[in-house]
């Protein structure tokens, strides 16, 4: 499934920036990329320092904030933290934090840009929007996904290394777009996997809890599960044949939580696989590596 850009960040690249540090258990940042300015603590962090990323770190206990442009950052009680940026990530960010005994101090994140697969098609972008028939389906359905990604839960997937929910063939990149005639259009929000029949099941990349699991189709997403990984992370599985899971559920990472299918707006079996945090849109591949 598609959805308008947002704005937000891409991994680094460090042969090209120059001297590293090493964060203990992730990897190599560039020391000039956290530059501190402020007498606070730099925090430790490592993940994916680009747009579509992640990164996530660790504070010292009693740490009064964390702020990412200025917006705050939700901490776990062992002083835990997660940011993450969109497709259209800005090239640099900053991240504040405010000590126990009150100073601040601010780092400047550099995040480093993608190259997006863009195909120009010479054709204009069809004008005309949505009937109003199509909407009044279309509302309730909206408002049950807004509602789902604002729920709060105890989740602690965002902690782990994610797997593949299933293996087979990429069909659909994260952030490729079509521009008509020079008007873009809506860019792909997630990552699509074929495997060329309906009914395979698929498990969860990691442990969280069932915030969505529509028993009816809906117009575009058809059978949809989603699942949230706790501090505002979550995934989104469209086109499902069936969902095994209800919500309400504590999901595994590994766990069997439904089959791929072809429901909604899909012209062959596959499982579209989203990552949001926020109103920013991930790359699954971020998260997982690439397909063995």
């Amino acid at each position: 499934m598609r959805r308008g850009t947002a704005a937000c960040s891409a991994v680094v690249c460090a042969a090209a920036i120059g001297t590293l540090l090493a964060i203990p258990g992730g990897p190599l940042f560039p020391d000039r990329a956290f530059a501190s300015s402020g007498s606070a603590e730099r925090p430790a962090f490592s993940g994916e320092l680009t747009q579509g990323g992640w990164i996530r770190g660790t504070v010292p206990a009693g740490t009064r904030a964390v702020l990412l442009d200025g917006t705050p950052v939700p901490l776990a009680t062992d002083g835990a933290w997660f940011v993450a940026f969109d497709r259209d990530a800005a090239r640099s960010a900053v991240l504040t934090v405010t000590a126990v005994d009150g100073s601040v101090a601010s780092w400047p994140l550099a995040i480093t840009p993608r190259a997006w697969r863009i195909e120009n098609v010479d054709i204009p972008r069809k004008p005309e929007g949505p009937t109003e028939a199509f909407m009044a389906l279309r509302r309730p359905e909206l408002a049950r996904i807004d509602a789902a990604r604002a729920m709060v839960t105890d989740a602690q997937g965002w902690r782990q290394h994610f797997i593949w929910p299933l293996k087979g063939r990429i069909s659909g990149r994260f952030g490729s777009q079509r521009i008509y005639r020079g008007e873009p259009g809506a860019y792909h929000s997630g990552v699509d996997i074929t495997t060329g029949q309906s009914g395979t099941p698929f498990v969860a990349p990691a442990d969280g809890v069932v915030i969505l699991a529509a028993q009816t189709p809906f117009t575009l997403e058809g059978n949809l599960l989603m699942i949230d990984h706790g501090m505002g992370l979550n995934s989104a599985f469209l086109h499902c044949s069936q969902v095994l899971v209800k919500e309400g559920d504590h999901v595994k990472q590994g766990q069997v939580i439904g089959r791929v299918g072809m429901t909604g707006r899909a012209t062959g079996p596959h499982l579209h696989w989203s990552l949001k945090w926020g109103e920013a849109r991930l790359d699954p591949l971020l998260f997982t590596g690439p397909m063995n």
